[in-house]
């Protein structure tokens, strides 16, 4: 038995450890990272006729193995593949970066983090404020500031109306009240059911322009588009569905500059489909409209959330929506049907057939705020005829056939005080779930969803659905899928990319999204969800003449459904503003996850604030607490003068050393004595690289290879002197210079970027005359009380050079001790990190 124990050990060892080399084998790993707490699942992929189920997770510095295990085996013919494994490392849970060797193959490197997740949320934000109408803040333009005239209204035929303001719906510039109004709820949904408010932050102003105004960017979102939906609903009964039609569809262009000739003159105003209930066109190719319930109900629910919302902000305008919304809902009622989008040049529309759920969702907004059993009655009557999500049960559809594609109503009576109804309305959910489950089977990404157009938002609303079952039952039988499709959205599917443009930064995702902001300004549509994986079938029928380069991802092809990182894939890589938003509640939630955690992860675990860039700036900004920083990389005269204040002020501080330095051989004893003396020491890079250009910071000026291997030389120089990498978790970039590429990579290797606050202006010290920018030490140390007088100093992190060019006279280190002194007397204390 010994030796058979033996013998396996040996046989794993053979097979893991072989060289690792590029193969026709690929682990596909969520490359936002995971949550200490989270299943933890990579998926191996493999067109190599046998694969073993063995693999290791390492450590990502140190490549010391941290796990071992066996894979279980699932379907990979469905994919093209010979054979697939899911590896389930879940019983990892500290905080670190790791990566994954199985086969000779290794996976990238990936965090484990409670912060994985942070500001995602608000990062969708960024495609939004790109996406808006009338005026846009990612162009500084005005655009279609002649909407519109009203076509197809029994008596008002090309009057104009104004209409402007709204969101685009994706690439192009048509505006539906459908995919708005759904956008907006989602918005609301999330900042709703959101406790922790905090993790809406206020960066930009109503205008979405750079600078906070006091109002979180997410509200700020949402009454940019209620403005506009509550033009799109002048009075009662005259309701509007769309702007423009398909004669937009007329090549990549800036929203300033559409031309498009609607009748009324190029770019001189577009139309505004009234909603009449009835089939329409102003081409020979009719929608099957059949009433006004599926629009009526979009407008009643989105305005009665928002009368919330915004009672005690905005009273006034509160209650004009609340009256808007109980008529529209006395609208949907009176005139049942479906309401569809219109086309001129090709049978192209958004073919909405379902509308009942459109009119529960808006009892059940207001049975969820009033608490009256009428509205609790009205809900469940039209609930009830639509139990399912038809998607979700048949495992098909048209193109938005059955929309939204999450049916929020039967949360919210899933949460009813009745329990008959609540418990109807779990089961409910439920089966939606269920009927995911099965169809996905023994496929290796847990993967249920039709690859229909836009399958990105059917994961949204799937995701979306599993965790409000989870909180209303408690029940997390579903919990595995819902992980398996979170982590598709970030890398764990057959392409090995994440689904949101620009997400994570410095890994795989889409960097030629089908839009005219790259076609002309080379630019991305940040944050923004692309449609998704299409089955080959319908890519060939809508899109499949439309590729511009060879297909980088042939290998994965193959299988049930294609996906292109290409410009002129309309199918796969367009973003939409409807399945960017619905991620915002579920993004929300996973951040608030990570802040839990934290706390159970330590009771001592730091609140942090951060840059645009992600590096943190500040440590626990709620306390009087100040942390000195030091660099040293070729220079170090001041070194042992600062180290004699700090011991004289018993006080600690926060060193960050290059490679170059610790190799330095006359510098070993004062190393050993920062060490010995209590002083936090960690990492500055090892060859001192300057990881971006000063004018293009975006730009990386370091390989993601390059930039890994730097920092871990780096800390392999910090090993010699006794410090473990998993002490040097703080790590501050060489010339405290860096973009969110770098922040991320350090964040694969389990390290956490730290830089000086900014504005304390200490950093300056390094200037000697000559210089343009010089400043003596009186001058950075006004600077410094100043900025404490005006922002504070709490959880400040000050840096300070000790060593400096011989041409500065005055050295800002010999002022140490004064400014230690007159913090303390303003009641500052002081400690490392």
């Amino acid at each position: 038995m010994k030796f058979l124990r033996f013998y396996l050990i040996l046989s794993f060892l053979a097979i893991i450890s072989q060289s690792i080399t590029a193969s026709n084998s690929w682990i596909r790993i969520n490359q936002a990272g995971y949550l200490p707490k989270d299943i933890k699942v990579a998926v191996f992929i493999s067109l190599e006729d046998k694969s073993s189920p063995l693999f290791e997770v390492r450590d990502a510095v140190t490549d010391k193995i941290v796990y071992q295990g066996a894979g279980k085996k699932s379907d990979a013919v469905s994919w093209g593949m010979k054979n697939a494994y899911r590896f389930d490392f879940s019983k990892i849970v500290n905080e670190g970066g790791y990566y994954i060797v199985s086969n000779g193959t290794k996976s990238p490197n990936f965090k484990i983090a409670a912060d994985a997740y942070e500001g995602l949320s608000d990062f969708l934000l960024e495609y939004m404020r790109q996406q808006r109408c009338g005026d846009n803040p990612y162009t500084g333009e005005l655009c279609h500031q002649h909407d519109g005239y009203i076509v197809g209204h029994p008596t008002r035929d090309g009057e104009k109306i104004d209409v402007r303001g709204g969101w685009h719906d994706a690439t192009d510039y048509l505006q539906y009240t459908t995919t708005s109004a759904t956008t907006l709820y989602h918005l609301m949904f999330s900042w709703e059911q959101q406790k922790d408010k905090s993790v809406f932050k206020d960066l930009y102003d109503a205008r979405g322009r750079r600078g906070s105004n006091g109002i979180p960017d997410i509200l700020d979102e949402i009454r940019w588009g209620l403005d506009w939906l509550d033009r799109m609903n002048p009075e009662d009964k005259v309701m509007f569905n769309q702007i423009a039609d398909d004669r937009d569809h007329a090549g990549f262009r800036l929203p300033q500059n559409d031309k498009v000739d609607y009748g009324w003159g190029p770019g001189t105003g577009r139309p505004v489909y009234f909603v009449s209930g009835m089939p329409q066109s102003l081409g020979k190719h009719f929608n099957r409209t059949t009433g006004v319930s599926s629009t009526a109900g979009k407008f009643s629910s989105t305005f009665a959330l928002a009368s919330e919302i915004l009672k005690e902000s905005d009273p006034e305008y509160a209650a004009k929506l609340r009256d808007k919304a109980i008529k529209a809902f006395a609208f949907a009622e009176e005139f049942p049907g479906n309401t569809q989008t219109a086309c001129v040049k090709s049978p192209y529309f958004y073919e909405e057939d379902t509308w009942v759920d459109d009119v529960e969702l808006a009892a059940a907004t207001f049975y969820k705020y009033t608490g009256e059993e009428n509205w609790r009655k009205r809900a469940d009557y039209w609930g009830q005829l639509e139990p399912v999500t038809p998607w979700m049960e048949l495992g098909r559809g048209r193109h938005y056939q059955f929309y939204p594609f999450i049916n929020l109503g039967h949360y919210y009576l899933a949460t009813s005080s009745d329990k008959v109804t609540r418990d109807k309305y779990i089961g409910f959910m439920r089966d939606g779930l269920e009927h995911l489950r099965k169809r996905a089977a023994d496929d290796p990404f847990i993967y249920g969803i039709p690859f229909l157009w836009c399958s990105n938002n059917l994961v949204s609303a799937a995701i979306t659905q599993a965790r409000l079952y989870r909180e209303a039952s408690g029940d997390d039988t579903y919990l595995e899928m819902e992980m398996a499709l979170r982590d598709w959205l970030f890398g764990t599917n057959p392409w090995g990319t994440s689904m949101i443009v620009g997400f994570p930064e410095g890994g795989d995702y889409p960097d030629s999204p089908h839009s005219s902001y790259t076609v002309h300004n080379g630019d991305l549509t940040y944050g923004g969800l692309v449609d998704g994986p299409i089955e080959r079938m319908l890519f060939m029928e809508r899109a499949g003449k439309s590729l511009t380069k060879p297909d980088l991802y042939a290998p994965f092809n193959n299988g049930k459904a294609v996906y292109h990182d290409d410009i002129g894939d309309y199918a796969s890589n367009e973003p939409t503003m409807d399945g960017t938003a619905g991620l915002s509640f579920y993004f929300a939630k996973m951040e608030t996850d990570g802040k839990e955690q934290a706390v159970e992860i330590s009771n001592n675990q730091a609140n942090v604030k951060k840059d645009d860039f992600g590096a943190i700036v500040r440590v626990n900004p709620e306390k009087k607490i100040i942390y000195l920083a030091f660099t040293a990389d070729s220079m170090f005269q001041g070194g042992e003068k600062i180290l004699k204040t700090l011991a004289s002020n018993k006080i600690k501080g926060s060193f960050f050393l290059t490679g170059n330095f610790l190799r330095m051989p006359d510098q070993k004893s004062t190393i050993s004595k920062i060490i010995s003396q209590g002083h936090y020491v960690g990492g500055h890079s090892d060859k001192h690289l300057l990881y971006a250009p000063w004018d293009r910071r975006a730009v990386s000026l370091v390989s993601g290879d390059s930039l890994r291997n730097d920092i871990i030389n780096n800390l392999v120089e910090l090993q010699k002197f006794g410090i473990d990498p998993s002490q040097a978790v703080w790590f501050m970039p060489p010339y405290e210079w860096y973009n969110k590429e770098s922040v991320y990579t350090a964040s694969t290797l389990g390290l956490k970027t730290v830089n000086y606050t900014p504005g304390t202006a200490t950093p300056a010290d390094y200037t000697y005359p000559g210089m343009t920018n010089y400043k003596s030490s009186d001058e950075l140390i006004a600077k410094l009380f100043d900025f404490e007088k005006s922002k504070g100093l709490n959880g400040a992190v000050i840096l300070i050079h000790p060593g400096v060019d011989d041409r500065r006279p005055d050295k800002l280190y010999d002022r140490l001790d004064g400014i230690i002194k007159r913090l303390k007397k303003m009641g500052y204390s002081f400690d490392r990190l």
